[in-house]
């Protein structure tokens, strides 16, 4: 008996000693990861073919209620993210929310209609402007951003800024089950500010793709991650998270690469550098108007620092992996359309970055 009491404590030890490693080392990569993402696009762009290689493996497909959902590689590490993010939730933070959720719905809402404006107004900035061919590659790519919906990792950061977390996973829960009914709505009107082939695949988009799409990909996985935590229950998924926070830092790189890979050899190979250039400012104004739309609606909530970081990250963020996927699967004789939301998703890390500097150095109060 007293060997055997020795022998779990031993093996609670060691459990608890890896556990703690894995934890280390995750925190390690998450305060490094914007500038490992960075090298994922950097080698995307000198070296495409392994991502390109990623691109074509396909699985088959299944068949869901009439709607051909293929299985190729790029959803399905899209669909792990999706479950770990739902694998994370924790239902009862929500019951507040519930409550009162003028401040959810007016964040989920703004973050609908902020960036369509935006886009709007992108259009007719960017009338002069001597490339149309250009002009619809921007307000295409950036139409997807608008697109999906908030991204996991917004909560990651709220949390790492003392952020209110309840109101983060409300966020990305609210827009992430509403997307399939918001996605084609966006996509359409976009496709009003849009002309020619742009304006026709993004009204193809969202008549048939967009839909069953995030529904299989984005709210199905994260769906199924809330049931596996219920069935788990709270102490068996913080045991698991540290190793599944690894694996989706290894996920997101090698998605990111792989759907880079399309886009950005062109860029190298065919320098357009007043294009490039372009494309950042529009990708960085749609960043910090997202960020700033969330410390303003904060402002007329008058809401404290903890709900400020949380609307700020949730708005500011959204799931351009996603977006990067469905581009790569629906737009593929338009790689270039990829370029505005290859450069938002790095853009968005970095303006977290910011403002997670900022808000520590406010003193609204919590």
């Amino acid at each position: 008996m007293v060997g055997t009491h020795d022998g779990h404590e031993k093996a609670a030890r060691m459990s608890a000693g890896f556990t703690q490693t894995i934890a280390a080392l995750s925190h390690a990569i998450h305060r490094y990861f914007i500038w490992i993402v960075l090298a994922s696009y950097f080698f995307a762009a000198v070296l495409p073919g392994p991502g390109l290689s990623i691109r074509r493996i396909d699985l088959g497909g299944v068949d869901i209620g009439g709607t051909k959902i293929a299985l190729a590689l790029p959803s399905l590490m899209l669909a792990f993210l999706l479950f770990n993010a739902g694998l994370g939730v924790r239902t009862a933070e929500l019951s507040a929310l519930v409550r009162k959720p003028g401040l959810l719905l007016s964040g989920a809402l703004a973050n609908t209609l902020a960036p369509l404006a935006f886009i709007v107004c992108l259009s007719l900035a960017m009338r002069p402007w001597h490339n149309s061919e250009e002009t619809q590659q921007i307000l295409a790519g950036l139409a997807l951003v608008a697109a999906m919906p908030i991204a996991g990792a917004s909560s990651a950061w709220a949390q790492n800024a003392n952020g209110n977390l309840a109101l983060s996973v409300g966020l990305i829960l609210l827009t992430t089950l509403c997307s399939p009914m918001l996605t084609p709505l966006i996509l359409h009107a976009a496709a009003l500010v849009t002309v020619g082939d742009y304006s026709e695949d993004l009204n193809e988009l969202a008549s048939g793709g967009s839909g069953s799409f995030v529904g299989a990909w984005i709210v199905l996985p994260s769906l199924l991650g809330m049931a596996a935590h219920r069935l788990l229950g709270e102490k068996r998924a913080a045991l698991i998270s540290p190793c599944l926070k690894l694996a989706n830092f290894a996920v997101i790189v090698l998605l990111n690469y792989s759907n880079a890979s399309l886009s950005l050899p062109s860029v190298i190979a065919q320098p357009d550098p007043d294009y490039v250039v372009v494309v950042l400012i529009a990708a960085g104004l749609l960043c910090v108007s997202m960020f700033g739309a969330g410390y303003l609606l904060s402002r007329v909530f008058g809401a404290g620092r903890a709900r400020t970081a949380s609307l700020m990250f949730g708005l500011g963020m959204n799931n351009n992996g996603a977006g990067l996927v469905l581009a790569s699967l629906e737009l593929s004789d338009h790689p270039a359309v990829m370029l505005p939301i290859v450069f938002y998703n790095l853009i968005q890390h970095f303006a977290a970055a910011l403002a997670d500097k900022l808000l520590a150095a406010t003193r609204l109060a919590d």
